[in-house]
């Protein structure tokens, strides 16, 4: 059955259009343009492209680490809709080996269920630095061995991630990860710029949540944040919450990276899209406090940040043009991932969102199913 319908505008992933045709048809957009059929839908506001996020520990009340499910992928996935996400990769912070396999085994069957928005699995650690390791758990971090290299190695997982810190894994066995079709992050590490450089060399295409737990830029060394400024070839998340980079900072990273090279992430906990004040991590409790989320430690533990909140901050604070914010939220995080995203165009996957004036989701359409509706 084909849908058809009539946006205000459409902004297709790199120009806007008024009063814009698209039709839709098997999941997938069947064309751009052309006259309206009969019976086409008069969408009032901005149709774009869906927003991909490539860190989120949780949402709708369940965190990853604590409910390595398919049934917690669900609440995931309907949580993150809501505010414009049709794409994201599910991350596991550092945590034992049976918990990480858990985790594989609930990624390879919500892809294989069709659970609306997974695209693979992003873990975050264990291979990590102990100076910087924020709120990851101390006595998990660990070298990389046989039993991680098995679980990367998988080909039932989708699009793969591992965030890991330069100094404790060798450039070889980076190298090796990407050979098994891992995207490689740079994260959580107190490297030197030389270490960092290498890493890079050997195949490490990002860098995540920019500034926040790696070494800083310094006159005699650029550290990882240097480094990753520098990097022309490699991406950076940035979390655009106004708690964890300053919108100076985000603007210093916007006028460094090349256009494209700097996307948008929430690391998302649980409490979005949902009503809970706190939850257990570990051995700790995380509280949230407004927009802020503080461990009992007292570190920051991930973010209440969701896609479409992002987007209206870094057009807010650091003057980034909407069209630009939006690549930064759909398109450029797709271009990371080497996936077919951030698009309206001929074929591409009708994974699309409605917003208002005001930058609020609407609704949101994953393979051309309406998952949200604000009413």
């Amino acid at each position: 059955m084909v849908q058809t319908f009539i946006a205000d505008q459409l902004f297709d992933g790199e120009q806007l259009h008024a009063n814009a045709v698209v039709s839709v048809e098997g999941g997938k957009v069947l064309a751009l343009g052309g006259e309206p059929a009969a019976g086409a839908v008069r969408l009032k506001g901005m149709l774009a492209p869906g927003l991909i996020d490539v860190q989120v520990n949780g949402g709708g009340g369940a965190l990853f680490n604590n409910d390595t499910t398919v049934n917690a992928l669900g609440k995931m996935s309907a949580a993150h809709a809501r505010y414009g996400t049709t794409g994201f990769m599910p991350t596991l912070i550092t945590d034992q080996v049976d918990v990480m396999q858990r985790a594989a085994d609930a990624v390879s069957a919500a892809l294989k269920e069709g659970v609306p928005g997974v695209l693979g699995v992003h873990f975050e650690g264990p291979h990590l630095s102990t100076p910087k390791k924020g709120t990851h758990e101390e006595r998990f971090i660990r070298p990389l061995s046989a039993e991680e290299l098995a679980i990367y190695g998988r080909d039932d997982l989708g699009l793969k991630m591992v965030t890991l810190a330069p100094e404790n894994v060798s450039p070889e066995d980076i190298r090796k990860l990407v050979d098994l079709e891992v995207r490689v992050c740079l994260g959580h590490s107190n490297a030197d710029g030389k270490t960092a450089a290498a890493a890079v060399a050997a195949g490490a295409t990002g860098f995540t949540h920019l500034y926040n737990a790696m070494s800083p830029l310094h006159s005699r060394d650029p550290g990882m944040v240097g480094t990753a400024l520098i990097s022309d070839g490699c991406w950076c998340g940035l979390i655009a919450d106004g708690h964890h980079v300053s919108a100076e900072a985000m603007t210093l990273a916007l006028k460094a990276k090349p256009r494209g090279k700097i996307m948008l992430v929430t690391d998302a906990m649980s409490l979005v899209g949902s009503e809970e004040k706190s939850f257990p991590l570990f051995d700790r409790v995380v509280t949230r406090d407004g927009d802020k989320l503080t461990s009992t430690t007292g570190e920051l533990a991930g973010s209440h940040l969701d896609m479409i909140g992002a987007v209206r901050n870094i057009r807010d604070w650091c003057g980034v043009e909407l069209t630009e914010a939006l690549r930064m939220a759909a398109l450029y995080p797709a271009q990371y991932l080497g996936s077919e995203g951030g698009r309206i165009a001929e074929g591409a996957s009708a994974d699309l969102i409605l917003l208002s004036d005001d930058l609020q989701v609407q609704k949101t359409w994953i393979g051309g199913q309406e998952v949200f509706s604000a009413g």
